[in-house]
């Protein structure tokens, strides 16, 4: 085979997000503004809720989210085993207590069952993951939810008593434009936080959102106010309500923090979510289809990705194949060799417990055996839109011959 070099996820950005951030330089409007507030209503559009908040990254959507029910010290908040730290972070940075739930047995999303036995009066939300852009099993999440209420134990004048149980914030850094039951992510759990990192499916550079599906008891507009209290300063107004003539003068009504989205990243959004469906995941589903066809044959070696099932359909930010019968040390070994012929692969993710900044916290590996077993032999083969269907079999023919 002639080589070649293949890169595992560069960003898809094409003339015409060039020529939409060129137009915000030169509008003299860089910062929160028009094209962000614009940004939001297409978010909050496409995902078929009322509202969303544009942020600076999917972590500070989820604090934010966290910070917006009052949950705090001595609360605890359930995440999955299996993701990235971001997920238990902001719980960290809240100050409230980390519990970590194992997968579901030869799955990559974090287990129901396990969910409800992690369950005690100090629970105040939890937070599931999609991951790779699999939705969670959230029917059963809300299940649990409602068998546990009688255990929730609200603040008194706050969100939590507002709305009477445990909150679901999903995690769906991995999932925008998957869908659940027919609805896409984003209008499914209470509130969902989305990510638009370089390597997402839909890029601002860096970047993320907040929408939400709150009970009628909530009132959509005053929740947006909040959060762009929270996301600037606490300052009532923000520099395009400011520009209004004799407008200058503001009030901070509470000490937040700093994490607004720019119009120069929105800009990069808004033409990034006119590809989205026609485009960019339309190359998506190319790509596996690709990965199917050459693969097909070693099913009894590799297992593929699932994309879609009765009720769930993932966006295919990841195309993450396990090496079945092998340990860690036989996928590095793939790993390494696939990278000194220039094919760049990953490992999506290495469980929490692994780390060392939660092994200070107590948790051991050998309590999420269904994690550990998840990890210890899954590669994630590159699936970025610029691979050609001669480029999967290249892969795959590699693949075929270190396994």
């Amino acid at each position: 085979m002639e080589k070649r070099k293949i890169t595992f996820s560069p960003p898809d950005i094409t003339e015409r997000e060039i020529a939409e951030v060129v137009d915000t330089l030169r509008s003299g409007w860089i910062t929160t503004g028009p094209k962000t507030k614009k940004f939001e209503d297409e978010i909050a559009k496409y995902c078929g809720t009322k509202k969303a908040v544009a942020l600076n990254s999917a972590t500070a959507a989820m604090e934010l989210a966290l910070r917006l029910f009052d949950i705090g010290e001595g609360d605890e908040v359930i995440t999955s085993a299996y993701t990235y730290t971001a997920s238990a972070s902001v719980i960290y940075h809240c100050g409230a207590k980390i519990i970590l739930a194992d997968t579901k047995k030869g799955e990559f999303n974090i287990d129901p069952k396990e969910i409800e036995k992690l369950i005690t009066p100090r629970t105040k939300a939890i937070m599931p993951v999609d991951i790779a852009g699999l939705p969670a099993d959230y029917t059963e999440i809300f299940e649990v939810v409602e068998k546990k209420r009688n255990l929730f134990n609200a603040k008194k004048g706050t969100y939590q008593e507002k709305l009477g149980r445990i909150l679901v914030l999903a995690d769906s850094a991995h999932s925008f434009g998957s869908a659940y039951k027919g609805k896409k992510i984003g209008s499914v759990a209470d509130i969902t936080s989305f990510s638009f990192h370089a390597i997402k499916n839909l890029t601002t550079a860096e970047g993320g959102a907040l929408t939400w599906n709150l009970p009628e008891n909530f009132d959509n507009e005053e929740i947006y106010k909040e959060l762009m209290l929270l996301a600037l300063h606490g300052q009532n107004k923000d520099a395009l309500a400011k520009l209004k003539a004799g407008a200058w003068k503001y009030d901070i009504v509470m000490p937040g923090y700093k994490c607004n989205m720019t119009d120069i990243m929105a800009s990069i959004g808004l033409v990034q979510l006119q590809r989205y469906d026609g485009e960019i995941l339309k190359k998506k589903e190319e790509l596996v289809s690709y990965y199917e066809k050459y693969l097909g044959d070693l099913t009894d070696k590799i297992e593929l990705p699932t994309f879609k099932n009765d009720i769930k359909e993932s966006c295919k930010h990841l195309y993450m194949i396990r090496l079945k019968n092998q340990d860690e040390e036989k996928r590095n070994e793939v790993i390494a060799t696939l990278g000194e012929n220039d094919i760049a692969t990953n490992v999506h993710f290495q469980p929490l417990p692994l780390l060392t900044a939660y092994k200070r916290l107590g948790f051991k590996i050998e309590d999420y055996p269904n994690a550990y077993n998840q990890y210890k032999n899954e590669i994630s083969l590159p699936l970025h839109d610029f691979l050609t269907e001669d480029d999967v079999k290249y892969i795959c023919e590699y693949i075929k011959e270190l396994i």
